[in-house]
């Protein structure tokens, strides 16, 4: 690649493999694997595709200044020496958001001040103009991450959290995370090849991530924005190019059913589905499983049971008795995966796992657990032929610890940056002087909804005309058709 750089995508511990392989698949280099991100390097298509294309990515990083930090002066005087005139254009807004681990700074706010005083001092010192508070949506998101004394200083290219995708209309009491949910079946080594059932979908994260994932669908094309589609030397054309760039997406000949005992999380998942345009491949309905019966087609479930923190159940125990009775009843023949927090529910479900792998659901250590379905015995399905256990999944399960040794310093580092998460990104944001710039008229446009992704436009390379991001209620007005991606879906009663 030319022009290749250094840059960094964050993601929940447990998922690192995962996004590990998606950006190998993406074409990324020097892909290497940390806690809860994944470095690669790339040139600025493979930035925008990351953003665009990647299942498994919350957020993507451009570093620009690796430092050492033992004080305060250390962050002021490093970031001085950035050019900043380079990533914010006067008239230009700028949020500083700060992630810090170490004894030498133990408020990351501290940080977040001197990173954000330096690049006033700097503008000030050259231009004269100390550049004010601003409460707008900032043109240019920075990120700092301090470990002991190591110090990063990125650009972050993709503004809002990546998992959240823009089709989620409505939710349900502890939605499953979108790139949680994706994560998982990435996991299970599902692509499409059968059906999909997920028996209590809540507001249908599961199912719809499913979709994308047997359609290899970029999960970025719900989204209105990217934070880089602000930056000065934004390549709209390339961006184009790659939004409409489907030749990478395949045909899903089966079929995703979600089921869910609450009517309202049914209205709720079909509202959602119907936002994302996948009603031709997603059926939702009211069921509770203990009702559930055999599908006619070979099949693949995936469910997130209630585990008694934030969703309670009534007879918690009893409900994962039931779901053994019924896998064994009903589900032969087929794999079943398991996300749960507590050993005592897993026990309940009676059944030997094939795989169990670790994965933190929020600050809740659970575990995703496989379950193959046979009649019989097991060693009358292993004298068949059959395979409980592959290779691969034995030295998997060899490694079920590989996260007990981080646990402590894991839960007191997710604390401390979900503060930073939901706070210090939107407490600093800035901006200069003058308002007029070549980007200014852009910004307007797009609060408007004047843009291509906030209604049908014109194509300026021959006038073709797409609806890039689906209407709140999910259907193009006029008609009773919606037009998503260039592909029209009748609408169902």
């Amino acid at each position: 690649m030319e022009n290749e750089f250094e840059l960094i995508a964050k993601t929940f511990m447990g998922l690192e493999p995962v996004l590990a392989q998606e950006l190998t698949e993406l074409g990324a280099n020097n892909v290497q694997i940390g806690r809860r991100v994944v470095s690669f390097t790339g040139d600025q298509e493979m930035m925008y595709r990351a953003n665009f294309q990647l299942h498994t990515a919350i957020r993507i990083l451009k570093p620009i200044k690796h430092f050492t930090a033992r004080s305060a002066d250390d962050v002021y005087e490093a970031t001085k020496t950035v050019d900043w005139s380079q990533y914010i254009l006067p008239g230009k807004t700028f949020s500083v958001d700060s992630v810090v681990y170490s004894e030498e700074f133990r408020n990351s706010r501290f940080v977040t001040y001197k990173v954000k005083d330096a690049i006033v001092d700097q503008f000030r010192e050259r231009s004269g103009n100390r550049p004010n508070i601003s409460v707008s949506n900032p043109d240019v998101r920075l990120h700092i991450h301090i470990s002991d004394d190591d110090a990063t200083l990125s650009l972050d290219s993709s503004g809002e959290s990546l998992h959240r995708r823009g089709y989620r209309q409505e939710s349900v009491e502890a939605p499953l995370n979108e790139v949680l949910a994706a994560g998982m079946i990435l996991m299970t080594g599902w692509r499409g090849e059968t059906d999909f059932i997920d028996p209590m979908c809540g507001s249908g994260t599961l199912l719809i991530e499913a979709d994308l994932i047997a359609r290899n669908m970029s999960p970025g094309i719900f989204r209105k924005e990217f934070a880089f589609e602000k930056w000065p030397d934004f390549d709209k054309e390339l961006f184009d190019r790659i939004y409409n760039d489907d030749s990478r997406e395949r045909d899903f000949t089966h079929h995703i059913y979600g089921y869910d005992v609450d009517m309202k999380a049914v209205n709720t998942a079909l509202l959602n589905v119907r936002a994302a345009g996948l009603t031709k491949d997603i059926s939702v309905a009211q069921q509770d499983f203990k009702d559930f019966k055999k599908p006619a087609q070979e099949a693949i479930m995936v469910m997130n049971p209630p585990y008694g923190e934030r969703i309670s159940t009534p007879n918690l125990l009893g409900t994962y008795k039931m779901i053994g009775e019924r896998l064994k009843r009903e589900f032969a023949g087929n794999t079943a995966w398991i996300l749960s927090y507590r050993e005592e529910c897993f026990e309940q479900i009676g059944l030997k796992p094939s795989l169990k792998i670790p994965l933190y659901n929020g600050s809740l250590e659970c575990e995703f657990r496989k379950y193959m379905m046979f009649d019989g015995a097991m060693k009358d399905f292993r004298s068949k032929g059959g395979i409980v256990k592959t290779e691969e999944e034995k030295q998997e399960m060899a490694q079920k610890h590989r996260f007990k040794k981080h646990r402590d310093d894991f839960k007191e580092r997710f604390e401390r940056e979900d503060d930073n998460e939901e706070g210090d990104i939107r407490t600093f944001k800035f901006h200069s002087l003058r308002k007029n710039d070549r980007f200014g008229d852009r910004r307007t446009d797009r609060r408007s909804g004047e843009t291509r992704r906030g209604r049908d436009f014109d194509d300026e390379r021959g006038g073709e005309r797409r609806n890039r991001r689906p209407d709140r209620d999910g259907w193009k007005a006029g008609g009773g058709k919606k037009f998503f991606k260039g592909k029209r879906y009748e609408k169902e009663d």
